[in-house]
Formats: C-alpha cells, sequence, structure tokens
C-alpha cells in the first residue's frame, strides 16, 4: 500500500464569539455567526488579517476596507482556521512597562 497523507481537519470560529462554526455548505458572503449574529466574511476572521500589517492586511494588493468587522467583498478573502489570537492582555502589559519606563504623560 502507499503512503496517504494526513489531511489537516480544519476548525472555524468566529472572531467575536469565538463560537464554532459547522458549514454544511460553502459560507456567502452575507453569512452571520449563529452564536452571536456577526457578518462572517469580514477581514477579523480572514487569514491575511493582521492588525500590525499596512492596512491590517497580509494580502498587499488587496483593497482598504475601513470596517474590518463587516461583511465586505474582498477577493482574496480566505476564512481563518483556529481561534482568532487575543493579543490584548499582551498588548496592555507592553504599554504599562512602556509607560513605567518613559514615565506616562498626562
Amino acid at each position: 500500500m502507499g503512503w496517504i497523507p494526513k489531511v489537516e481537519e480544519k476548525h472555524f470560529f468566529c472572531h467575536k464569539c469565538k463560537g464554532e462554526l459547522v458549514f454544511e455548505v460553502k459560507m456567502q458572503r452575507a453569512d452571520t455567526c449563529s452564536h452571536c449574529a456577526v457578518d462572517l466574511h469580514c477581514c477579523k476572521n480572514c487569514e491575511y488579517w493582521d492588525a500590525s500589517a499596512h492596512n491590517q492586511c497580509k494580502e498587499h494588493i488587496a483593497e482598504y476596507i475601513p470596517e474590518r468587522e463587516a461583511a465586505n467583498r474582498c477577493t482574496f478573502f480566505t476564512f481563518r482556521s483556529g481561534v482568532l489570537e487575543d493579543n490584548s492582555a499582551r498588548i496592555a502589559s507592553s504599554k504599562a512597562k512602556l509607560d513605567a519606563l518613559f514615565g506616562k504623560k498626562g
């Protein structure tokens, strides 16, 4: 018998509520989360979304989209597999360290 490659199973989660999503058919642009009703075809659910990237998108030729949580017509959209990492604690910690180092102004 020949070698059979392992197929990676993808799991999809809402960027807002982190609820797991199961698609029985291909997701449509107007689909919403079955848990919290937010738009699913949005930047924050896309594998190219990156808050630290130019225009918050790793796809350098994508059109600028001002509302990252609203449904859009981006042709590069690819639903992110896995839960979106929450960096808010790390960002707050880094900011507190900078404030301590340079003295908070205000």
